[in-house]
């Protein structure tokens, strides 16, 4: 059994017009709710093994803010090519992850992570309404797939374990 934890960026400013999308940080809201969502993630016994991140500066805050919650520390990679990436650039670099890694996340922005967990489910699930509705900032989608090996990973062929996002945290 694997494990693919999806979570998007938390909330980005927009206040400085100057900084390009891939400079911008997190705004307040989001330095607020990426821990919230990490410290989910370690309640739900999810702590990954290995983190692949986007490079972008608004990934890498929420990455930073979130892994004081994870004991241990997993294994990261910054990866550029998650920038904006789509569904087979998501599907490749699942492919390759290391056979040892149980537990993978990808911290990522949309609309490729919601189309890749969408493509993983089956977008015609009844659990894949609720994604196919909004992945806001800062949510977390788990999918579990019955596998050895992360090359088996197959649109259709994962189960949505849990979607979280942040304002169903906070009323929970």
């Amino acid at each position: 059994m694997r494990t693919l934890i999806l979570f998007r960026h938390a909330k980005s400013s927009w206040t400085n017009s100057g900084l390009g999308d891939f400079d911008r940080p997190l705004s307040e809201r989001g330095e607020k709710a990426a821990p919230r969502m990490a410290a989910y993630v370690a309640e739900q016994c999810l702590v990954p093994d290995l983190v692949l991140c986007s490079a972008a500066r608004r990934t890498r805050d929420t990455l930073d803010l979130a892994l004081p919650q994870w004991v241990p520390e997993p294994r990261i990679d910054y990866v550029k090519a998650l920038y904006l990436a789509e569904v087979p650039t998501l599907l490749a670099l699942v492919h390759n992850t290391p056979p040892e890694t149980q537990r993978l996340m990808i911290i990522g922005h949309n609309p490729g992570l919601q189309n890749f967990a969408l493509a993983l489910i089956g977008g015609d699930t009844p659990e894949a309404g609720t994604i196919a509705r909004k992945f806001p900032t800062a949510a977390v989608a788990v999918i579990r797939f019955d596998i050895r090996d992360w090359a088996a990973v197959r649109p259709r062929g994962g189960h949505l374990a849990s979607f979280m996002t942040p304002r169903q945290f906070a009323t929970a």
